[in-house]
């Protein structure tokens, strides 16, 4: 059974995509820390991080690392955080979020209540930012794949 992120990459479902390529995907969490808050995810069903082949592993950190350059770009906080932890659905997701205190990478500050528009608008401000830095080919143009 496909997991709720392969329904979102595969178009099932909509997402907020900032990214894709041949390997990964990166959109809005619906349910951010902070805003801006991107969950990098192999295209590949792969459970645990530590199951990854080492050269996929290593496209997600770039990826990540992309991202968190785009969203420091975006959004200016102190530094760019990442989380993998894996507990929510049984898909590998690194959770790369903008950040001013380490109390700022807590599930507890979790927001499922934000608005449409303000995920609209850090999608939007994220794809510009990947633009501006050269990212253009894979930047994700919508909701959808």
């Amino acid at each position: 059974m496909a997991t709720l992120f392969t329904k979102i990459i595969d178009g099932e479902i909509p997402g907020r995509f900032v990214w894709r390529d041949d390997r990964a995907v990166a959109f809005l969490t619906i349910a951010p820390i902070s805003t801006g808050h991107t969950l990098v995810v192999p295209i590949d069903e792969v459970d645990h991080w530590i199951d990854l082949p080492a050269d996929l592993a290593g496209h997600l950190m770039e990826v990540g690392r992309l991202v968190g350059r785009a969203q420091m770009a975006a959004f200016s906080p102190t530094r760019i955080g990442m989380i993998i932890a894996g507990l929510e659905v049984p898909h590998c997701h690194l959770h790369v979020l903008p950040i001013d205190t380490e109390a700022d990478l807590s599930f507890a500050k979790a927001d499922p209540g934000v608005a449409p528009e303000a995920l609209d608008d850090a999608a939007d401000r994220l794809r510009a930012a990947l633009r501006d830095q050269g990212h253009g080919e894979h930047v994700a143009a919508s909701w959808r794949p």
